[in-house]
């Protein structure tokens, strides 16, 4: 006996009733994943770098002129935003956009599988993203950074793609490329999907359009010359990695490592789908492909950046799995869901013991300053700042700009000489104009110590006596008269 075809108002009511169920679920998942997130002050250096920004710009700074970073501008303008609504006390707004990010993200991925697959596949897609996107050290995957926030921007980027929204296809590969640089990699695939549509050349004007129409407006309201400087032309040294070798491939190793692990419920399909080649989803294969050269760009391979990978991953495990017996995409949710619950374990019970030091040196700082002083932290975490509420002497936040140190280096390549061109005298007029009433040197032996640092270490004996130590940092305050 043949059923008869779903009348249009039954088929939209049954969308409506697969969307309100599917949300629900993946709302819920969405949340369960991120709770480690709020139990912390904060997770990692990037974090505390973007919320010292968010401050600066609030009471009038420019960005990439009284402060700078190697970053595009939306998200120290989403930081910005938010605490000019909640305060910038907390962090806790901030993570809530990010778990409704990872939540956009699963529902975008769901919508493009669905679309490709059917129901099946759709909430297999959402729910096995949100279960490996946790899966790597809670620092990278439970910060409210840079990646989580490019997730939804790449996957509307594909979802546009994959319905002939060329404009907004490419205004979405704007967002996620003025979120960071590498989100732009999402753009090949897109291309990639124009091409096998055979759109009209009109749909690739709106693409470009798309992409170059928000990058050249974010560039006019910071400053063109600095936004050009800051994102792409002045990080030379930074994408070097001489002298750091095994320092940069044990770290890419370790968290390509933690991240297979996490996705051992995906591997299997997607392998199995790579040796027989009938998934026919080849701008996911591309969108892999590009994610893992962003990944790879700079060679510095922190563990946040493989986030990027994770939404392809999703979606080809996805594919591979409807060529294979329905119990198989139950089984790799089970695998899934089993191996997120250790990473969630990580997330709540790890201790962090580089937040406690920040925190110890931020109550030292503000015992020892008044609200209006302005203070130099020589060092790699920013977060002291923002923790201690005081304002920095300078506009580079960390000593990173200043010694090529941020990248993570161990090598030789870490010193006055391989910093941000420019930098330097910069650095001493703003110490000059307005010297610090308190200079912290938290090198802690790091190859960016005073020792190591001529510029700083006159600055110090100029001017400066020592006054303190708190975990391995030195404080000097500034000596009358000097």
């Amino acid at each position: 006996m043949l059923l008869a075809p779903l009348s249009p108002q039954r088929s939209t009511a049954a969308g409506k009733g697969y969307w309100t169920r599917l949300l629900t679920l993946l709302a819920v998942l969405a949340c369960v994943t991120r709770a480690p997130s709020f139990l912390r002050p904060l997770w990692n250096p990037d974090e505390g770098y973007l919320a010292v920004q968010a401050r600066i710009l609030a009471r009038g700074g420019q960005l990439y002129e009284t402060v700078v970073d190697r970053k595009p501008p939306l998200l120290p303008w989403l930081y910005e935003g938010t605490f000019a609504v909640f305060g910038s006390g907390s962090l806790t707004p901030v993570r809530v956009l990010a778990v409704l990010a990872q939540l956009a993200t699963a529902v975008l991925l769901a919508s493009i599988a669905r679309r490709r697959w059917g129901d099946h596949a759709g909430r297999a897609a959402g729910t096995l993203y949100l279960l490996v996107s946790v899966g790597l050290n809670p620092e990278d995957a439970q910060a409210a950074t840079f990646e989580v926030f490019i997730l939804p921007a790449t996957a509307a980027a594909m979802w546009c793609a994959d319905r002939r929204r060329w404009g907004a296809a490419g205004a979405a590969v704007a967002c996620a490329l003025l979120t960071k640089q590498t989100g732009g990699a999402v753009l090949l695939p897109v291309i990639w999907l124009f091409h096998r549509s055979g759109a009209p050349r009109a749909g690739l004007l709106r693409l470009a359009a798309g992409v170059a129409l928000p990058v050249l407006g974010a560039a006019l309201l910071t400053d063109p010359a600095g936004f050009a400087f800051w994102t792409v032309t002045g990080s030379g040294a930074y994408a070097s990695f001489t002298g750091s070798e095994l320092h940069v491939t044990a770290r890419a190793l370790t968290n390509t490592a933690i991240l297979a692990t996490a996705c051992a419920g995906l591997l299997p399909p997607v392998a199995r789908a790579l040796r027989t080649a009938r998934t026919g989803a080849g701008d996911l294969w591309l969108w892999l492909a590009a994610s893992a050269a962003a990944v790879t760009v700079g060679l510095h391979f922190f563990g946040h950046y493989f986030l990027q990978l994770t939404p392809p991953l999703a979606l080809l495990a996805t594919a591979a799995l409807q060529v294979l017996p329905r119990e198989r995409t139950t089984a790799a949710v089970r695998v899934s869901a089993c191996v997120c619950v250790p990473f969630l374990a990580w997330g709540l019970l790890a201790p962090r013991p580089e937040l406690a030091h920040a925190q110890r040196l931020a109550a030292a700082l503000a015992q020892r300053t008044q609200p209006d002083d302005r203070v130099l932290v020589w060092g790699i975490h920013p977060e002291t700042y923002w923790l201690a509420d005081r304002t920095p002497a300078t506009r580079y936040l960390t000593a990173g700009l200043l010694t090529n140190f941020s990248g993570g280096r161990d090598g030789p390549q870490v010193g006055e000489k391989y910093a941000v061109a420019g930098t330097w005298p910069v650095f001493r007029a703003e110490l000059a104009e307005r010297p610090p009433a308190l200079v912290i040197d938290d090198s802690r032996g790091k190859p960016y110590g005073p020792d190591r640092v001529p510029t700083l270490r006159r600055l110090l004996t100029a001017g400066y006596t020592q006054v303190g130590e708190v975990d391995g940092a030195v404080l000097y305050a500034r000596v009358p008269g000097g």
